[in-house]
C-alpha cells in the first residue's frame, strides 16, 4: 500500500512540474513578444517625443515674461505636490521638463536681452 502511494505522489508531483515549466515557457514567451513590440515602437516615440519638446520650447520661447513665469509656477508646484504626495520619481522629472525647458529658454533671453512683455489695458502713445 505504501509503494502505491508513493509512485501516485511521484507521478503528480512530475506531473505538476511539467505544468509549471509549460506555464513558464508560455509566459516567458508572451513577455517576448511583448518586448520585441515595444522595441519596434522605440523610435517612433522618441521622433515623437523630440517633437513634441521642440514645439513647447517653441512655444515657452514665444511667450512673455509673465507667462512664462506662471508656467513654471504651476511645474514646480506641481511636481512638488506629487513629491509630498508620494508619486513614482519617474512621474516627478517628467513633471519637472518644462521647467528645465523654461529655464533654458529664460537663460537665452538674458543673454541677448530682450524681454518679451504683454501690455494689457494700456496704451502707448
Amino acid at each position: 500500500m505504501t509503494s502505491e502511494t508513493t509512485s501516485t505522489t511521484r507521478s503528480s508531483k512530475t506531473t505538476a512540474e511539467a505544468d509549471g515549466r509549460d506555464t513558464v515557457a508560455v509566459a516567458a514567451s508572451q513577455v517576448r513578444g511583448a518586448l520585441q513590440g515595444v522595441s519596434q515602437q522605440v523610435p517612433q516615440v522618441a521622433r515623437a517625443s523630440r517633437g513634441a519638446i521642440d514645439d513647447l520650447y517653441r512655444m515657452i520661447d514665444t511667450s512673455s515674461d509673465e507667462r512664462v513665469t506662471a508656467g513654471v509656477t504651476l511645474s514646480l508646484g506641481l511636481a512638488i505636490g506629487m513629491l509630498l504626495g508620494g508619486a513614482n520619481r519617474l512621474l516627478i522629472a517628467l513633471s519637472l521638463i518644462p521647467v528645465a525647458i523654461t529655464g533654458f529658454v529664460m537663460a537665452d533671453r538674458r543673454g541677448t536681452g530682450s524681454s518679451r512683455t504683454s501690455r494689457s489695458g494700456s496704451a502707448a502713445s
